[in-house]
C-alpha cells in the first residue's frame, strides 16, 4: 500500500520512530518483535536501559490523535510481549533497567507536517 494505506502508515511511523531514537543516541535491537499474537514495535537500548517501544501513527484525526489511540489493553500487551522477549534470552547482557515508551506520530499529509511525541516510562 502507499502512504495513505494503514499498513504503510504504520510502517512509515515505525521507520520515523526508529530514526528518531537513533538520532537521540539509542541503539535499535529489533523492529517488530513478535511472539504469537503479541508484538513490540521497537526494542532499543538507551545506555544500559532496555526500551520496549510502542509506536502509534495516525494520518488524520477523524478517530482521535495517535496518543488517544493507545489504551490500557495495548500497554498490557506490550508488557506481555516484553516478558516473552526477556524470557527468550534475546536481551543483551548488562542491561540495567527496563522502560516502556510510547512514540505517537500524527501526520498531516495535506499540510506536509508531522508531530512526534515521545512518552518515556508509560505504565
Amino acid at each position: 500500500m502507499d502512504v495513505d494505506g494503514t499498513i504503510s502508515t504504520g510502517s512509515a511511523g515505525e521507520r520515523i520512530a526508529a530514526e528518531y531514537l537513533r538520532l537521540a543516541g539509542n541503539t535499535i535491537l529489533e523492529s517488530n518483535y513478535r511472539s504469537g499474537h503479541l508484538e513490540v514495535d521497537l526494542v532499543a537500548m538507551d545506555g544500559d536501559c532496555l526500551l520496549f517501544v510502542e509506536v502509534k501513527t495516525r494520518r488524520n484525526s477523524s478517530f482521535g490523535d495517535a496518543l488517544e489511540a493507545v489504551g490500557r489493553g495495548k500497554i498490557s500487551n506490550l508488557r506481555k510481549a516484553a516478558r516473552e522477549y526477556l524470557s527468550s534470552g534475546k536481551a543483551p547482557r548488562g542491561c540495567g533497567e527496563i522502560r516502556f515508551d510510547l512514540i505517537a506520530i500524527d501526520l498531516s499529509l495535506p499540510e506536509g507536517t508531522m508531530t512526534l511525541r515521545h512518552l518515556k516510562g508509560i505504565s
